[in-house]
This record gives C-alpha cells, sequence and structure tokens, in this order.
C-alpha cells in the first residue's frame, strides 16, 4: 500500500514539498529542516486504536487499585492516583491538584478516546470530528504522564531514607498506561488522520515545489496541514484560523518570556515544600532540596532534579531568547547550516520544556504519601506554584515562537533544498 503523490508546506519552515509514495513502515521527511510531514504505519488504523483501547483500560486499573505505599516507623500509608490531587487540595493548593487532574489524567483520556472514534471512522458529526482532530494535536503537548512516572521514581528514591516503600496493584498498570498512550500517540499520522475526516480543500494553482509557501501566496493551515490561499484567513476543512506567519509571534514569545523569568526569581527563593518531622517544620527550595538528596548519596536522582529544575529552565529561557534574536534579524542572510543550528535549539526548547515539571509532580507524590501526624508529614508551598507557572509560560513562549521566521530570508531559496520529501 502506498500513498497518492501529493504537496504539502512543511510546518517548520514552510517548504513546498512533493510527498513521495510511502511504503508500510516508512515516513517522508523535509529535506530541509528533517521535520516528519507524515508516515505510513502497519495497520494504521488498527495499531493506534489498540493501543489507546489498552492504555485506557490501563488508567482505570490504574486509578482503582492503591499506587504506592510507605511504612515508616510502624505506621503504615498508601495511595491511589486519585488521591493525590485530594490531598493537595486538603492543603489548599486546589491550582496544583488542578494541574495534576488535567495534565496527568484528563487531557490523555480525552486524546485516547478521540484517536479511537477518529481512527475508527465512528459515525458522528462533521464538526465533532473537526473538534476532535483539532484537540489532539493542541492537548498533545500538554500529556505529562511520562513525566509524573518519572517524578514517582524520584520521589521512591528520596523516600527510602524515611521508610520503606513499595508499589501497589496499580503501578504496573500505570507504567503500561504511559508506554501505549505515547505509543498511540506516535502512531496516529497527522496528515492522513485529517485526510480521512475530510480531503484537503483544492487550490486554484499547483504549488510550486523546492521554495517556501509564502513565496507563492501561499500558507499553511497550522492544524489540518492543508495548504491555503495566503489571503484566506480561516481554514474550510477545520474552521482554524490562520495567517501565512504567525501575528505578532516575537512579541508574544518576548512577553511570556519576560513574565517567566520574573516568576522564576521568586520560584527558586520561595519554598516549594515544608517537611513536618515530629513536630518540626522544615521548609526546602529547589536548591535545598538538590542539595540534600546529594548529600544523602543519591546523585544521579540529585542531578536529575538539578537538570530538571535549574539547568532545563535557565536554558530554555536563554535558548527563547536567542531564537527571538535570530529571527528578528530580517536582513542577515545566513548559511544553511547556521538555520538548521537554530531550527534544531528550536526542536530542542520545545522537547525538553515539559520536563522541569518532575519537581511538581514529585511534590505531588510526597504530600500525599508521607502524610503520618506528627511523626512526619509533607505539604505543598508556593514556591511549587510559581515553578509550575514558570514551566507553563515558558511552554506557552515556545509554541508561541513561529520557527519559520527562522528560515524566512531576503534570498530565494536556491536548489541545495530538494524539493522532494525523504524517506
Amino acid at each position: 500500500m502506498s500513498v497518492t503523490d501529493e504537496v504539502v508546506l512543511c510546518p517548520q519552515c514552510d517548504l513546498t514539498v512533493k510527498l513521495p509514495q510511502i511504503a508500510e513502515g516508512d515516513k517522508a521527511v523535509c529535506p530541509r529542516c528533517h521535520t516528519t510531514l507524515s508516515a505510513r504505519w502497519v495497520e494504521p488504523s488498527l495499531q493506534p486504536v489498540s493501543c489507546a483501547v489498552s492504555a485506557l483500560i490501563m488508567m482505570v486499573f490504574a486509578n482503582l487499585f492503591p499506587f504506592i505505599n510507605m511504612r515508616v516507623s510502624g505506621i503504615y500509608n498508601q495511595i491511589r492516583l486519585i488521591e493525590i490531587p485530594q490531598a493537595m487540595m486538603n492543603d489548599d493548593y486546589a491550582s496544583l491538584a488542578s494541574l495534576f487532574i488535567i495534565f496527568v489524567q484528563l487531557i490523555p483520556a480525552f486524546c485516547m478516546v478521540a484517536i479511537i472514534l477518529l481512527c475508527l471512522k465512528v459515525r458522528m458529526p462533521h464538526r465533532l470530528k473537526v473538534i476532535m482532530g483539532r484537540a489532539i494535536y493542541l492537548a498533545k503537548v500538554w500529556c505529562m504522564v511520562e513525566i509524573f512516572l518519572v517524578g514517582v521514581l524520584v520521589s521512591f528514591v528520596k523516600l527510602m531514607a524515611y521508610g520503606d516503600i513499595g508499589i501497589g496493584p496499580s503501578f504496573i498498570p500505570y507504567c503500561l498506561f504511559c508506554l501505549l498512550q505515547v505509543r498511540a500517540f506516535q502512531c496516529t499520522d497527522r496528515y492522513s488522520l485529517w485526510q480521512s475526516i475530510q480531503p484537503a480543500p483544492a487550490l486554484d494553482k499547483t504549488p510550486q515545489t523546492g521554495i517556501s509557501g509564502m513565496s507563492q501566496g501561499l500558507r499553511l493551515c497550522p492544524c489540518c496541514m492543508a495548504i491555503l490561499p495566503a489571503d484566506q484567513k480561516e481554514c474550510p476543512r477545520c474552521q482554524t484560523d490562520g495567517y501565512v506567519r504567525r501575528p505578532n509571534s516575537l512579541q508574544w514569545t518576548i512577553s511570556l518570556l519576560v513574565t517567566s523569568i520574573i516568576l522564576y526569581i521568586p520560584a527558586n527563593l520561595l519554598p516549594i515544600m515544608v517537611t513536618e518531622v515530629l513536630g518540626n517544620p522544615l521548609s526546602s527550595t529547589i536548591m535545598a532540596g538538590v542539595i540534600l538528596i546529594w548529600e544523602d548519596g543519591s546523585y544521579p536522582v540529585s542531578l536529575v532534579i538539578f537538570i530538571a529544575s535549574i539547568v532545563v529552565p535557565t536554558l530554555k529561557m536563554l535558548a527563547i531568547a536567542w531564537l527571538c534574536y535570530d529571527a528578528s534579524r530580517d536582513g542577515a542572510i545566513k548559511s544553511r547550516q547556521d538555520r538548521e543550528r537554530m531550527h534544531l535549539m528550536y526542536e530542542i526548547v520545545e522537547f525538553v520544556g515539559r520536563w522541569s515539571m518532575i519537581d511538581v509532580f514529585v511534590i505531588g507524590v510526597l504530600s500525599a504519601l508521607v502524610r503520618m501526624g506528627r511523626l512526619m508529614s509533607i505539604y505543598p508551598d508556593i514556591g511549587a506554584l510559581l515553578f509550575a507557572l514558570v514551566v507553563i509560560l515558558t511552554m506557552i513562549a515556545a509554541m508561541m515562537f513561529d520557527p519559520r521566521l527562522l528560515w524566512d530570508r531576503k534570498q530565494t531559496i536556491t536548489n541545495e533544498e530538494p524539493d522532494s520529501a525523504g524517506q
């Protein structure tokens, strides 16, 4: 089986590319920025559906039974997944509880259901299909199941110094849920999915491959990947508003970046967690927690938290600022290698941003599990909320940045750019 030859615009660099015939198990990538444009999986409908159904089943089991347990000085405590946000709400941190419910439970569950309905081509109103198709890729970046799982593993290492830690019957189903939902997303090809919902609208002229869409008066729909005239604001297939380039992209990105920097300072200075041992409360900041774990001899975990909570946010902010500076230099003409390096930086920024939430999830697990009265209890503090806001704002800043600006230069793209996607 193969996919018919069609022309697409790369969503990352705006190059007009002719899709080759894609055999099962292969993918087509942009010859300029190497972004995956389309993929052809073996059993393209059955694979994502089976993974999504299995993920939902595992998610149900993961919420029904005890997740992890702890024993300290003869006192035993265990929690279920659903009790983690309840504990944070009891401590008047409903905002942190909401983030957990949304990122770890609701969004992943919704995306799995949407993948099942769309891939099976279940009969439903066309408008509902469009809404689901739009929501899957808007929500995908906010699915943090695997990040929460890493946070749980980090929590295990932290708690081993205080008592015996064990896993409950729902821990293995949750690990399977994590793997299956990642696989379901991986097997769901955006281009093919939208083609199955509705064919792309016809164009009055055939796009010329090997040059940018903007130079031809064309633009890409950011949602369904349809090619549209540059002056057409709304996509007729998915009803998403779009533009040749995202309006005020750099201004929005810089504003969000400055806001996140302002919040990042108190997020590191204020305590993120309060540990109460024998009635004596002890507040700790992010850096204090890293130092404490290091002194306990858990060097790998200390490095993971230090990198995720200190190094990654700092480097991400610097990288976003550098990207904005580079994209704003309209008159500068750079080599292809320079543009590729800047684009690689953007992809790294976009990928690693979510992983800074590890520390927030660690605090959520600790505050839910360690509830043993005056003997020992752990509570979240204001620094955790501020740090979560920093992560969210930097993620939105990366989303608002239009990577095509890195490739926009006044010269015409030469023959160094192939016009057909690689496989």
